[in-house]
């Protein structure tokens, strides 16, 4: 499968992955105003200057790894502040996730702490590089 657009990717989604990925969405353009979305690996990525962060819900594949829950994804997790060790490593050695079942698992407060520092981190790692 090939999504065209990222409603197309929203349209194809089972009904609670759905409620789940739109709170998500949500949560980061009313704390990233400046963000922009894209589509790829055909789930959407949020991005200023480099990635940010992504949503990825099991109903699309990842790979052949078969996935339980929506997975928000920090591009440069290995750099955010975790003390609570809060985020899933995964024996990765960048990209650092969360996996959400329903709405209601989504601390709001700590995942806008997350988002915070992420657009800080992307503004600090552009310090001279073109635009």
């Amino acid at each position: 499968m090939k999504f065209r657009s990222v409603e197309e990717m929203l349209d194809f989604l089972p009904e609670n992955e759905l409620a789940v990925v739109e709170k998500l969405r949500d949560m980061i353009y009313a704390n990233i105003p400046e963000v922009r979305e894209k589509l790829s690996y055909n789930v959407p990525y949020f991005s200023i200057h480099s990635r940010i962060c992504f949503i990825w819900p099991s109903a699309i594949p990842w790979g052949k790894v078969e996935r339980h829950g929506i997975k928000l994804g920090f591009c440069k997790g290995h750099l955010l502040h975790d003390e609570l060790n809060y985020l899933e490593k995964e024996n990765r050695k960048e990209v650092y996730c969360k996996t959400y079942y329903k709405p209601e698992d989504i601390d709001e407060d700590l995942l806008k702490t997350f988002l915070f520092e992420a657009v800080e981190i992307d503004r600090m790692t552009a310090v001279g590089k073109p635009r």
